[in-house]
């Protein structure tokens, strides 16, 4: 059986980040640093990532926030505008990896209902064999569990899965089950990776 190769979507797939989208609609810089602190914070839109949804989410922080309403609004309605710019040359190794029959399967921690919304301006998702969702599956990394839900549907497990990922705790939490796992930093580097492991 091949091996697989697994990416992470944000921030290793493509760039991530809140402020993607608010300095589009926050024109004052100080104003747009504490709203993200305060208001449509990462910690927050973390529960949505562990499957809350959007209805139970955004009438509690409007409530909190009123003052915010149509900007909290507009977290939901155009979230794909923070995560909507390829990482530079990593979309070229994915087609590249899928172009040679390497099984590609994706692993996020993103909300169902936003992850929805992307994955439907996203053709490049169309060369993945699964994609496992945190929000979906209601479990997030770094926890065990979505990485065994990872080898059910890969079924893969151990050293058949190359896994790539910018944050430290889920790279530990997938190499604690034996996966070929490696900290995303640019794709340079994730190419020297993937030749060092039997692929490209």
């Amino acid at each position: 059986m091949n091996k697989a190769v697994v990416f992470d979507v944000g921030r290793v797939l493509f760039h991530w980040q809140m402020r993607n989208l608010f300095e589009k609609i926050i024109h004052d810089e100080a104003e747009l640093d504490w709203f993200l602190a305060h208001v449509v914070t990462e910690e927050w839109h973390f529960q949505h990532d562990q499957g809350m949804s959007l209805a139970e989410m955004l009438p509690a922080r409007i409530s909190q926030f009123p003052d915010h309403a149509l900007r909290i609004a507009a977290y939901a309605a155009r979230f794909s505008e923070t995560c909507d710019i390829p990482v530079e040359g990593v979309h070229e190794l994915v087609r590249d990896l899928h172009a040679g029959g390497t099984p590609l399967y994706c692993l996020t921690n993103y909300g169902d209902e936003l992850f929805t919304q992307f994955r439907a301006t996203q053709p490049i998702f169309d060369l993945f064999a699964d994609i496992i969702v945190s929000g979906t599956e209601k479990v997030a990394k770094p926890s065990a569990r979505i990485y065994q839900i990872v080898e059910e549907r890969a079924g893969r497990e151990g050293g058949d899965l190359f896994f790539t990922d910018d944050n430290p705790a889920n790279i530990e939490a997938a190499r604690t089950r034996g996966w070929d796992a490696h900290l995303f930093t640019d794709a340079g580097s994730l190419k020297k990776q993937l030749k060092n492991s039997g692929f490209l």
